[in-house]
């Protein structure tokens, strides 16, 4: 099964459902076109597999991120991104996340992130 996001006129994603996979046609049409159908959204496939342009299971990668409500869906960039979690976050263009203006705690376990210092804080608890 595949997954399928809703995007409305703003190109926010509205809804993400599940559907048949793309290869097959639906009464002789493209699955994103067949969904679309009757109703006011842009139709594009999504894969749960796919972060940062790269799917976990070395299958192909959709769209650079999964899409979930609220994204954004980038046409240029075929690409769904996720709302800005900071102000001072900016996007990477490979992978189409959101990236900290400053280098992540190097000890690599669980963070937050403090937008009045600009710094990331380690912490114990799993997030």
């Amino acid at each position: 099964m595949a997954h399928y996001a809703y995007i409305n006129s703003n190109s926010i994603v509205v809804a993400v459902t599940v559907g048949k996979d793309e290869t097959e046609l639906i009464n002789g049409l493209d699955t994103e076109i067949y969904y679309a159908q009757g109703t006011p959204y842009t139709v594009k496939r999504t894969s749960y597999n796919t972060s940062g342009g790269v799917h976990n299971t070395g299958g192909t990668p959709y769209r650079k991120n999964y899409a979930g409500i609220g994204y954004t869906y980038d046409t240029a960039r075929d690409a769904f991104i996720s709302p800005q979690p900071y102000a001072s976050w900016v996007l990477d263009e490979a992978t189409c996340n959101w990236e900290p203006p400053v280098a992540r705690p190097s000890a690599g376990g669980p963070w937050i992130w403090n937008e009045e210092t600009l710094s990331g804080v380690e912490t114990a608890q799993p997030l």
